[in-house]
């Protein structure tokens, strides 16, 4: 298994991203990264991306994803669409220049407000259609990339359900459209106290369909009336006994990227999943 990291210090623009930023994800125990570039998809040239790229590669570390820029991919408007799609695959573009092996992205939302909002059309058929278009529209670019498009579900976006991910995964049918394993992002009142049993059904249901994993924790507070709330892995609920197994089993050479911390909280974490990995005989690959 390989750890890699993400947020936390790392910058919003390639130009910032510099020898320091590679000597603490090193430091910290963490063997690539997953940025969030904010860099124009269409005007950033090749060259900013390469930089980023080259110094990686000098402190010995692998960038595992980059922000696709979570267009709308689901809109109804056939204009809003297509253009979504455009930038889907402008973001594979500049991804392959930066050396990275996957754009990440989610299905988009209606919501004004977020991407990961909720809003009664993410969860309708024309929805999960307008899904499977885009990317069989963004197919082709990523297969002549060689860059994977992993896709991120939650349950208030179209990708509702390990179930409803493997549906439009394979309708797309393309070896480059792909998704990651983040449990938490599915995880409900009825099995937030029995997460690994979730997780072998996340699994099972999407088998050689994932490349990946997000490292991070949930817990359910006590409040009204349901509130299910992202933690720092390790300090939550999540069947780490069950995930860090099922991460390992589809491929060694699978990066498990950890998410949605803060720089202080990053080396608890990496000690963390460190200990928990030797524990479970895992190797964490350098």
């Amino acid at each position: 298994m390989r750890l890699g990291m993400s947020g936390a210090f790392l910058p919003g623009r390639m130009d910032d991203f510099t020898e320091e930023t590679a000597r603490r994800i090193r430091d910290l125990g963490f063997s690539g990264c997953f940025t969030r570039f904010t860099d124009d998809p269409f005007q950033t040239p090749p060259a900013r991306a390469n930089r980023v790229r080259d110094l990686l590669a000098a402190h010995g570390l692998r960038m595992y994803q980059a922000i696709g820029y979570r267009p709308p991919l689901i809109h109804p408007d056939e204009t809003v669409r297509r253009q979504a799609a455009q930038v889907l695959g402008a973001a594979v573009r500049l991804t392959k220049e930066l050396g990275c092996r996957g754009t990440h992205t989610g299905p988009g939302s209606l919501n004004p407000r977020g991407a990961w909002f909720p809003h009664p059309y993410n969860w309708t058929p024309q929805a999960r259609d307008q899904l499977i278009k885009s990317l069989r529209e963004v197919a082709p670019v990523a297969e002549d990339c060689g860059v994977y498009v992993g896709m991120e579900g939650h349950v208030l976006v179209t990708l509702d359900s390990a179930a409803t991910m493997a549906e439009v995964l394979r309708a797309v049918d393309s070896p480059m459209i792909r998704c990651d394993l983040d449990p938490v992002n599915w995880i409900t009142r009825e099995t937030v106290y029995d997460t690994g049993k979730a997780i072998t059904g996340m699994a099972d249901t999407l088998g050689d369909l994932i490349i990946g994993g997000h490292a991070k924790d949930v817990t359910i507070e006590d409040r009204l009336v349901l509130h299910l709330s992202e933690c720092p892995a390790g300090t939550g609920l999540l069947d780490w006994e069950t995930f860090l197994p099922r991460i390992e089993a589809l491929n060694p050479d699978f990066p498990l990227v950890v998410e949605h911390c803060s720089s202080e909280e990053l080396p608890r974490i990496s000690e963390f999943l460190h200990a928990k990995a030797k524990e479970l005989g895992i190797t964490v690959l350098g």
